[in-house]
């Protein structure tokens, strides 16, 4: 794995220990939802 994987992977205080993958996709999913509306 690359560093940035391995990075992406860990959860993060200031993002309510979620990874910031997590917090990435749930907003493309908030914003392919309200384009939808």
């Amino acid at each position: 794995q690359s560093i940035a994987s391995k990075r992406n992977n860990i959860p993060r205080k200031s993002l309510n220990y979620k990874t910031p993958i997590e917090v990435f996709l749930s907003h493309i999913c908030k914003e392919e939802l309200s384009n939808l509306i």
